[in-house]
């Protein structure tokens, strides 16, 4: 599997994009950056690296790591997207509290090969898929 630096490089080039400075800063941000993150909050975290990148160089390039499948956009019903990153990570679903926002990753086997199944009796063949349940965490029920 190549690299997402490598990845990112050939979508720009196959676009006929520069690979700029302040866009291979923004990769390696996002790229050491655990979890899952807004724009606005992976821009706080580039601004400390390279002050001089504007908000909308993130937004711009956060859009180009999901076109080029680096970056996964998730919505979590809370009016912001949010973005993970695809590369060496195991695919995993989502339980989201609807009170605090508290986001768990979540991988039951039986899950997915009930999809599996779902898949194959409908004759179709599955690239991906997002799954996320939203409900009440344990700390805000008992609260």
């Amino acid at each position: 599997m190549s690299s997402p630096q490598n990845t990112f490089l050939e979508y720009l080039a196959k676009n006929n994009m520069a690979a700029t400075e302040q866009r291979r800063i923004v990769l390696e941000v996002f790229l050491g950056t655990e979890g899952h993150h807004s724009c606005e909050e992976l821009y706080v975290h580039v601004s400390k690296r390279d002050s001089s990148i504007s908000p909308a160089t993130v937004y711009r390039t956060v859009k180009l790591l999901a076109e080029s499948g680096i970056a996964e956009p998730l919505d979590f019903g809370d009016g912001v997207t949010r973005f993970e990153c695809r590369h060496n990570r195991n695919h995993h679903d989502h339980l989201v509290c609807i009170n605090c926002n508290r986001r768990i990753e979540v991988i039951e086997d039986r899950i997915e090969e009930l999809q599996d199944k779902l898949a194959r009796k409908h004759d179709f063949i599955v690239n991906r898929h997002k799954m996320v349940l939203y409900g009440i965490c344990p700390d805000c029920r008992t609260q």
